[in-house]
């Protein structure tokens, strides 16, 4: 091989090495978005639901939020409007229940449903499973506002998410989720999420202000803001249908 041909096959090499040690390791990329937006501890706060349905008006609702991400549990339970008071969604080992105070019963519902007919899904107060229910298809580098991002196209590795395709804005820096947009099977968009804010909260954050848009419905979409964030330990008591029930009373 000629001195030429060896320089030539030498910069090919390098320029490959360099391009290899610049390309992101998503599978880590999703683990850290994982482990940032899940708490070591028990995480309590309160959160404002605001939704907005051009036919149906606004609805603003006031719930009392409780979660566990060592067990994967949750509690919600709502404290306003008037008519829905005491109403209550509890995840736990046996799946997702919901507990209507007035007939004293509760009927089994999915994480993939609508939050009381809002833009939000049950499954977007559990805790964050990206690493395990996606991977990476392809990407590209952009921007959205003033944050350098990684556009990132999803494909789920299960059929027990809600969405089987996403695509969604990470910035480079900290790798947190700015948007994210939600595709059904045929990959028709069926909501745009935004994450305006987060809160560092010991290690991790939590989006304290999130926008859902229904792709489906122009008009249509429910902004959740969430407050008095605490990491105190609940007890093993509030997650289950006994306590659910006893606040009801």
């Amino acid at each position: 091989m000629s001195n030429m041909k060896v320089k030539l096959f030498s910069l090919v090499l390098l320029g490959l090495g360099f391009s290899l040690a610049q390309s992101p390791d998503f599978v880590a990329m999703l683990q850290l978005i994982d482990e940032r937006s899940n708490f070591q501890s028990d995480l309590s706060a309160s959160v404002s639901l605001t939704s907005n349905d051009p036919e149906e008006g606004t609805e603003n609702s006031v719930i009392q939020f409780f979660r566990r991400d060592a067990d994967e549990s949750f509690l919600l339970l709502i404290q306003k409007p008037e008519n829905q008071l005491g109403q209550g969604y509890l995840n736990i080992e046996d799946g997702l229940w919901f507990y209507d105070p007035e007939s004293r019963q509760f009927s089994y519902t999915s994480l993939a449903e609508n939050f009381q007919g809002s833009d939000a899904r049950n499954d977007d107060f559990n805790s964050s499973s990206l690493s395990t229910d996606y991977q990476v298809s392809s990407y590209e580098e952009g921007t959205l506002g003033k944050y350098e991002v990684f556009i990132l196209d999803l494909e789920a590795l299960n059929d027990e998410v809600v969405y089987p395709f996403k695509r969604m804005w990470v910035t480079k820096d900290n790798s947190l989720v700015l948007k994210s947009e939600d595709y059904s099977l045929t990959k028709r968009l069926l909501r745009t999420s935004y994450y305006p804010s987060y809160a560092k909260v010991d290690n991790s954050f939590i989006a304290d202000k999130i926008i859902f848009v229904d792709a489906l419905v122009e008009g249509r979409k429910t902004e959740i803001a969430i407050s008095n964030i605490s990491t105190a330990a609940i007890p093993d008591y509030v997650f289950t249908k006994a306590y659910v029930e006893r606040v009801n009373r």
